[in-house]
């Protein structure tokens, strides 16, 4: 099995979230997490998008959308880009 970059957009669940709070929640929860950056939304609000390194086994990019969605202080995450390292 080979390993894949997955990039993956997290919206906080409001404008007031800690952002780097959020940061390192996010990367305890998928320890692959390589990069993270911010990204202007509008309005305030502030995206979080990562870069991950997995195994690109069958269901990887769904435990990890699922994995990022319960991380608190996330109102959605969703992954955007697959590919190959």
């Amino acid at each position: 099995m080979g390993s894949v970059a997955v990039i993956a957009r997290v919206m906080p669940d409001s404008p007031d979230v800690n952002l780097d709070e959020l940061k390192k929640a996010l990367k305890q929860k998928l320890p692959g997490i390589q990069e993270i950056r911010e990204e202007p939304i509008g309005f305030g609000l502030k995206a979080l998008k990562l870069v991950a390194i997995v195994n690109d086994a069958g269901g990887e990019t769904d435990a990890i959308e699922k994995s990022l969605n319960e991380v608190t202080g996330v109102e959605r995450a969703e992954i955007i880009e697959v590919t190959l390292t």
